[in-house]
């Protein structure tokens, strides 16, 4: 649960998630959370009313001080980016860097109103933005997002955006849900826009939060259906089916996209195992 208004004393320890730009800070010379007092923490002292308190961890609450732009140097602590952190920490604690880099940007962006441009007020019991003059109130924006990853007899499908090819990676496909559409809809949707083909039997898989910048990620696994791969060229630049032992670069399993393509792996690896079972 988010809470504001936290009182912090010298000796408060916590789960300090100061947020700078778009990256964290750590000790230089410990690239992990960031685990101190509210004492040893000279450099945001002045941040001190802006405390928010986005969960815990290990019984350690976890607070959120964001710097926005401001330049802060420090020989004893680093920025990294938030991406990179989200990768090295425990994935018990990913929704929690999530809701903090979430909190942070939907603040950041809501300082006036959109319905009548004056300055927007921090309401005190709840995570929410309100205007004093036209009493229009925000909250924080969730996006819903489908993944899914297809698998076609003892092949996983698997695309290349513009993003992934900067970092030479393959993924599954994915894409927002309209307005009006249902989640299922959605899938049928993107995988039929992005690469042309048809799929069935969808099963639900997990959801994990994605804070790229506020997408609620809803994983599904489908199996293939029909047509042959045409990508759109412009979300999706190369799509193939891969036999699992000739993988290309695939995320990480901190990721639901990398849970998902290992998940498939295993569908397809004993589904190979039945066919030599049954040929005996």
């Amino acid at each position: 649960m988010i809470e504001q208004n936290i009182p912090v004393t010298p000796d408060t320890k916590a789960i300090w998630l100061i947020i700078n730009g778009d990256k964290i800070f750590q000790k230089v010379d410990s690239p992990e959370l960031l685990v101190s007092t509210w004492g040893a923490l000279d450099f945001a002292h002045e941040y001190q009313e802006q405390i928010v308190k986005v969960g815990s961890h290990l019984d350690i609450p976890c607070l959120l001080i964001d710097m926005g732009s401001e330049q802060i140097r420090s020989d004893e602590y680093t920025l990294v980016s938030i991406r990179t952190l989200l990768f090295q920490i425990d994935s018990a604690f990913f929704s929690v860097i999530s809701r903090a880099w979430q909190v942070a940007l939907f603040i950041r962006t809501h300082r006036f109103c959109g319905q009548c441009g004056s300055v927007m007020q921090q309401i005190e019991w709840e995570m929410a933005l309100q205007c004093s003059r036209c009493q229009h109130r925000c909250y924080p924006r969730i996006s819903p997002c489908i993944i899914v990853s297809i698998r076609h007899q003892n092949t996983i499908l698997l695309a290349q955006g513009k993003p992934q090819r900067a970092r030479n990676m393959f993924s599954t496909l994915a894409g927002f849900v309209e307005s009006g559409e249902t989640l299922e809809q959605a899938v049928h949707r993107e995988v039929f826009e992005e690469v042309g083909i048809k799929v069935k039997n969808l099963r639900y898989f997990s959801s994990q939060p994605w804070p790229f910048p506020h997408s609620l990620m809803v994983g599904f696994l489908a199996d293939f259906d029909s047509g042959n791969i045409q990508v759109d060229g412009k979300e999706i630049l190369q799509a193939e089916w891969f036999d699992p032992k000739a993988l290309p670069n695939i995320p990480p399993t901190g990721s639901i996209s990398g849970q998902l393509i290992q998940h498939t792996l295993k569908e397809i690896e004993h589904n190979a195992e039945l066919e030599i079972i049954q040929k005996n």
